[in-house]
């Protein structure tokens, strides 16, 4: 999610997160009404030590044997390096794996007691006439989008915040709010992998289809990329159109605006106030602007992003600013952040802007994917279950994902209206297993619905729900061990479900 404004460069998602956010913000400070917090039975507290990781959660704090990170060039040393550390661990038995923001939320990329490399490392090259890019596994994407924006050109696909690393996303097979597009993976024309055995191998749709297919999505189980090819489109200047709706006829709506075939990018908002839970939609699509000359050079967070933050944490079980927050994005917001935006400055944003820095609570984030067709039956789903689970909502955004018939573990068979919460979760073991149970009925129903959920984040799902959301989960691991008997590639996703199935 990102917003941004070609003056002044406004994000634009933050003047609808924070219009009038200082006058709402001390409105809901004094007199909003505050839901009182559950009772904690006993408090998480990650030590942070030097021989364990965690990742975005902070529930996963993990002993490892060793934590490496890789800031050099892709190249010979650095390939070197990794095999030698690949051979260590095999020599001792210990798991390998690699990662680079971890912002993950179920030690996905964490190996445990094993050896754990995080890629950071900014290389990227742009190649005009094959509209791709080059670039380094570790590339954060706030990295990419300021290499191709010096070029007029931005990501085709990323994942919705720049933080994030680009091969990381590719594992994931994560998607963003471009229009008509599928997830990133789609967007990747080739990579070199260091495999389990040390064997380097440039992949692709021609050359090891199979392993390409693999590690689209496959978190990072069947080796260590070391280099991508990914492709590119040139930025542009867009104009943006708001529609507010009830929540149950906003698929037909969404579709039909990205079907139309004239919109850049696009995505919904629900209402989460407890009273009239998921009633109301806003849908938000940008279409380009006829001018497209002297695009202003895109930049990072501003004043504004940082205002919308304070008022989105007001929200906290707080209904009061939860209105507020709703009124200000469905209609004060669109008046004031309804200007000309580039492309590069609506993905220029930071999920760390809205970090709640608050030691005593964590955000978890779910995402389930719907068709389209049974999109309202899903808000009916979330009505009866997330109000009466005492967990506290924070947001929800819509998106499009376009079918994905290549990855092994694809999340969208056809096409998906995905799904997007967040949460504000106590950081106790009560309020985990609480998260828990609210998840598996999520899960259920959304099953029930021909859809299924996001592989990433809280390992909430029971194995049985993993088999019905991601059918070739036997296969994955059957063609995994054909790459790596030793298991070498490990980590918490494995460990947790797909060893079971070995």
């Amino acid at each position: 999610m990102a917003y941004g404004s070609v003056r002044g460069q406004l994000t634009r998602r933050a003047a609808l997160f924070g219009t009038g956010a200082v006058l709402g913000g001390w409105l809901t400070h004094r007199y909003g009404s505050k839901v009182p917090p559950v009772t904690a039975t006993r408090q998480v507290t990650p030590s942070g030590g030097a021989e364990t990781l965690n990742d975005a959660s902070l529930l996963n704090e993990t002993p490892i044997f060793r934590h490496i990170t890789v800031q050099e060039n892709a190249g010979e040393a650095v390939i070197a390096r990794l095999r030698a550390e690949m051979s260590e661990a095999r020599a001792e038995g210990r798991p390998f794996n690699i990662g680079a923001a971890r912002h993950s939320m179920g030690g996905h990329a964490i190996p445990p007691g094993g050896h754990a490399v995080t890629f950071d490392n900014g290389f990227v090259e742009a190649d005009i006439a094959s509209q791709t890019y080059r670039v380094h596994p570790g590339a954060r994407w706030s990295q990419v989008i300021t290499a191709l924006d010096a070029r007029g050109m931005s990501p085709k696909v990323m994942q919705s915040n720049n933080d994030f690393g680009v091969a990381a996303t590719f594992a994931v097979n994560a998607h963003g709010w471009p229009v008509p597009h599928g997830p990133m993976g789609a967007t990747v024309k080739s990579f070199y992998l260091l495999r389990p055995d040390g064997e380097l191998l440039r992949v692709s749709r021609d050359e090891f289809p199979e392993i390409f297919n693999l590690t689209m999505g496959g978190y990072g189980l069947t080796g260590a990329i070391v280099d991508m090819e990914v492709e590119m489109v040139p930025n542009r200047r867009l104009v943006p159109t708001f529609k507010k709706m009830a929540a149950k006829d906003f698929a037909p709506f969404f579709i039909g605006a990205i079907e139309a075939g004239d919109v850049n990018m696009a995505y919904g908002r629900l209402n989460v106030d407890r009273e009239t839970f998921f009633e109301e939609a806003l849908m938000i699509t940008y279409r380009e602007e006829g001018d497209q000359l002297d695009l202003p050079p895109v930049t990072g967070s501003g004043a504004l992003s940082h205002a919308a933050a304070r008022i989105f944490r007001a929200q906290l079980m707080n209904e009061t600013a939860k209105d507020l927050r709703w009124w200000f994005e469905t209609g004060l917001g669109p008046m004031v952040g309804g200007g000309e935006v580039t492309r590069n400055a609506l993905i220029n944003e930071p999920v760390a802007t809205l970090d709640d820095r608050d030691p005593t609570r964590t955000d978890i984030l779910h995402e389930y994917f719907v068709p389209p067709a049974r999109f309202a039956e899903f808000v009916t789903a979330c009505q009866e279950v997330i109000p009466a689970s005492y967990q506290e909502m924070m947001n929800i955004t819509l998106r499009y994902v376009a079918a994905d018939r290549e990855s092994v573990l694809s999340y969208a068979p056809g096409p998906r209206i995905a799904c997007v919460m967040l949460f504000s979760q106590e950081m106790t073991a009560r309020a985990e297993a609480d998260h828990r149970r609210m998840t598996e009925e999520l899960i259920e129903r959304t099953l029930d619905l021909g859809g299924t959920y996001y592989l990433p984040y809280r390992p909430h799902a029971r194995p049985d729900q993993l088999l019905r959301g991601y059918p070739r989960a036997e296969e994955f691991v059957a063609r995994k061990l054909e790459l790596d008997p030793d298991r070498l590639f490990r980590n918490g996703f494995w460990d947790t479900y797909l060893e079971a199935l070995a």
